[in-house]
């Protein structure tokens, strides 16, 4: 990839700095915005130049990257190396983070709440204690329950619904100023 342009470069900048904001790092989140932003697959080489780091810092990027799904390895006729592309679609982008982001912090964070609530309260454990203990599994398992729903819906199905709930939450009265 040449030198990004200025709008190329503010996007990639801001995609690092919410990354940090999301619990990524910022270098992860630039590659994934350099490889997204690209029109062809760029290879490592090509990242290092363009986002001025170290190989071994790109290769680092490129293995996280790979392992949530979001980037994957082509091969170009001619070309031994390998380059990278990230998916495009938006919504596969979405549901592909959601299912990861469900599998790494939601599930085992649940399995964590099943396990204390299954086990006898402790000595001197309060029920305000379970009780929320309670809640906070119950809520999850929610979450858990509309993740699994939406992974579910064709993406013309699931981009509708979203833009409808505005309009929804209009219509039971939670609108502007509720």
């Amino acid at each position: 990839m040449s030198k990004p342009n200025d709008t190329q470069e503010k996007f990639i900048l801001h995609w690092g700095e919410m990354g940090t904001r999301w619990g990524i790092n910022r270098t992860v989140a630039q590659t994934h915005a350099l490889i997204y932003v690209s029109e062809r697959p760029l290879n490592a080489e090509e990242i290092c130049d363009t986002l001025g780091i170290a190989r071994s810092n790109a290769s680092t990027s490129l293995k996280e990257l790979l392992s949530w799904g979001i980037v994957r390895v082509v091969h170009l006729k001619g070309d031994r190396r390998d380059h990278y592309e990230s998916v495009k679609d938006v919504w596969e982008l979405f549901r592909i983070v959601a299912a990861e982001r469900k599998k790494r912090e939601l599930d085992p964070t649940l399995s964590m709440l099943d396990e204390c609530l299954a086990s006898e309260p402790g000595k001197g454990e309060s029920p305000v204690f379970r009780a929320r203990l309670e809640a906070l599994r119950d809520f999850m398992r929610a979450a858990a329950a509309m993740h699994d729903a939406m992974q579910k819906l064709p993406t013309p199905v699931l981009a509708k619904f979203s833009s409808s709930i505005e309009g929804l939450v209009g219509l039971i009265g939670l609108g502007k100023g509720k």
